[in-house]
């Protein structure tokens, strides 16, 4: 689904349990700009692939926790008051509650895991 912010969110499992997950073939075939899909459920968390470059907006989940892991290039989180800056192979856990962005200057792939009932786009 493509929203009306130009964000491509895949939010159904694509790949369930039991099959081969080739992420760095999923992120070179990803044109989009703002890319997000649903891999697999893990009980009741989901594994979400991001690729992304640009801004997104400003936004909380009331509810679930969000962890980022950078697989390449470079995601920085804006919280209120400071920027945290992932490099590959670091990861970060925003809690529930708190309002965050990320951005990426350069295109970046990410892995997110947080509970399957989260919006993407915020509460």
């Amino acid at each position: 689904m493509k929203e009306k912010t130009g964000y491509v969110m895949n939010m159904k499992d694509k790949f369930g349990h039991l099959k081969l997950i080739d992420i760095p073939k999923l992120a070179t075939e990803c044109k989009e700009k703002w890319f997000n899909q649903t891999l697999c459920h893990i009980n009741d968390c989901v594994a979400r692939l991001g690729v992304v470059q640009g801004e997104f907006h400003w936004h909380k989940h009331d509810q679930e926790d969000e962890f980022f892991l950078v697989l390449e290039g470079k995601l920085y989180i804006d919280l209120e008051g400071k920027t945290i800056e992932l490099n590959p192979h670091q990861g970060f856990t925003v809690p529930k509650g708190v309002i965050h962005r990320t951005r990426a200057e350069i295109k970046t792939v990410m892995l997110m895991i947080e509970k399957s009932s989260v919006k993407p786009t915020g509460d």
